[in-house]
């Protein structure tokens, strides 16, 4: 495995000269089974005790054993993924790719995570790159490593996901961040196995050297290549580039033709990614960190995106005289949306933002908000309940892990009944009706898999989502393959489970893909 000049790795060694192939696929199963199941427990029974009332003591006690669980989860994803890659070779499943739908998801799964750190994450996809084919669910893993590793070496600011289209024709995806970057002399030898940073950038945060490592043999399997260098914004900048078929696909609507949009954010993240989607939309945008810059910029006809971040406990934010504004607020500041609006704001995008809810959002403030119902849609993550009176079955034979799925998916206003194995999921399938089946995959006699397998050869049609330690994506395609609608993989948290059950038992208008 060579690398070229920049950082651009190379990778033409054969995988297998790279694994050991000493191990199985189904014992990198049960493996992962095994860790990640007490490892759920562990996770969120230390989630539930946070939101508790604690001392500052104790809260500063969970959160360390928070952080230590999440540096041991990491650890056993990387150290699993590199010996499965390592031990059974990598089967590819092509099928078109929608980048934005890619990059969204992405991005709002890793929201959570960044915004514990006072980051923001935010993505942008260029409107001259289209649908293409390829291996999705490795893609998805690619960028996943990339901006799982920008949160954890970026301190402020946040992180940037792109997807546009080189001058060569290549499709390039790329995670940007404000850290400390990547010293040139680390660069060259980053995606090899076991290689970590030096102290100076980082490395007291712990790992093994593995995740770049998984995400080079990826891009070898896929003929692609992978490399760092400089973000525009001081940080690091990891990519990924590839030729890849493209597909017939409709002209993006640019919805924003000859309007401006101006944002104002103290985040230049935020500020990025805004402007790149409202010229993604046909519009033209104006950014500056603070207000009174944002005024001197942007036209008297032009919508403000106005982030909360401007605001604070003494001095409220407040809608420039004559302005029609926007608030920007992050998923936990749903609170604040009526307070905004009776303070004069005509609508709000919750971060990471979403290009066609943005678009929406500005054309219904230019009509002041006369048209908000018909063509900005109420955004299903500011629900307070994600389930509201829906019936769950819940299949999983762990009994902490049960308790603890039951916790989180009572507080989102459903109804849990649980089973033990396949076999009572099946008949309590046949006794009554559900919104959503949980179903764990290993559980003793009838397993997931098999379960649903019987349960859709009975032309019972309920969303089944799996709820699995079983890690890989070569697990996920089974559990599809079974007739499973989604998967969710242990530890499962609350914002996980939250944005299942929003896309499975939520408005019938909701769009309904597995993440």
């Amino acid at each position: 495995m060579g690398v070229g000049h920049n950082g651009l790795m190379n990778l033409d060694e054969p995988l297998s000269s790279q694994g050991s192939g000493a191990v199985t696929a189904e014992q990198l199963g049960t493996l992962s089974h095994e860790f990640r199941t007490p490892l759920n427990g562990v996770l969120g029974m230390a989630r539930l005790l946070e939101g508790t009332r604690l001392t500052a003591e104790q809260r500063a006690y969970v959160t360390a054993l928070k952080q230590s669980g999440d540096h041991l989860l990491s650890l056993v994803n990387d150290v699993l993924d590199f010996t499965r890659l390592g031990a059974g070779g990598l089967d590819l499943h092509i099928a078109p790719v929608h980048p934005p739908t890619l990059l969204r998801q992405v991005a709002e799964l890793m929201s959570p995570r960044a915004h514990e750190k006072g980051l923001e994450i935010a993505w942008a996809c260029s409107p001259e790159l289209g649908s293409f084919l390829a291996d999705e669910g490795r893609l998805r893993q690619v960028l996943l490593n990339f901006a799982s590793n920008a949160i954890k070496f970026t301190a402020e600011g946040g992180v940037l996901l792109l997807a546009e289209r080189t001058d060569a024709g290549q499709v390039r995806l790329s995670v940007q961040d404000t850290g400390p970057g990547v010293a040139a002399e680390s660069q060259a030898k980053i995606f090899l196995p076991f290689v970590q940073m030096d102290a100076a950038h980082g490395s007291q945060l712990g790992g093994v050297g593995l995740g770049l490592a998984v995400v080079a043999r990826l891009a070898q399997a896929m003929d692609s290549t992978v490399g760092v260098g400089d973000a525009p914004s001081g940080g690091a900048e990891f990519f990924f580039e590839g030729n890849f078929a493209p597909v017939a696909t409709p002209v993006a609507a640019r919805e924003l033709a000859r309007l401006t949009v101006g944002i104002g954010s103290p985040n230049p993240i935020i500020r990025a990614a805004a402007a790149r989607q409202i010229e993604a939309s046909g519009g033209r945008a104006v950014q500056a960190a603070t207000i009174e810059t944002l005024l001197a910029l942007a036209p008297p006809d032009a919508v403000l995106l106005i982030d909360e971040r401007l605001s604070d406990e003494m001095a409220p934010i407040q809608v420039p005289t004559g302005r029609a504004a926007i608030i920007l607020l992050a998923p936990e500041e749903r609170a604040l949306i009526e307070l905004r609006r009776a303070a004069g704001f005509r609508g709000y995008l919750i971060k990471p933002l979403r290009r066609v809810s943005l678009a929406q959002r500005v054309l219904a403030a230019l009509t002041n908000g006369a048209a908000s119902t018909e063509m900005a849609i109420e955004d299903e993550r500011i629900a307070p309940s994600a389930a509201k009176g829906a019936r769950v079955l819940l299949a999983e034979d762990n009994p902490i892990n049960a308790m603890l799925a039951r916790i989180l998916i009572e507080r989102e206003g459903a109804e849990v009944e649980r089973v033990n194995n396949g076999q009572e999921a099946l008949a309590a399938l046949a006794a009554g009706t559900f919104d959503l089946v949980l179903m764990d995959l290993r559980m003793p006699g009838l397993d997931g898999a098999a379960a649903t397998r019987a349960l859709r050869a009975k032309g019972i049609t309920t969303p089944i989502v799996a709820l699995t330690a079983d890690a890989f994506e070569d697990d996920r395609r089974t559990c599809l393959a079974a007739g499973m609608d989604d998967f969710l993989v242990k530890p499962l948290t609350p914002e996980t489970l939250r944005s299942a059950l929003l896309r499975w038992t939520g408005p019938a208008g909701a769009v309904k893909v597995p993440i």
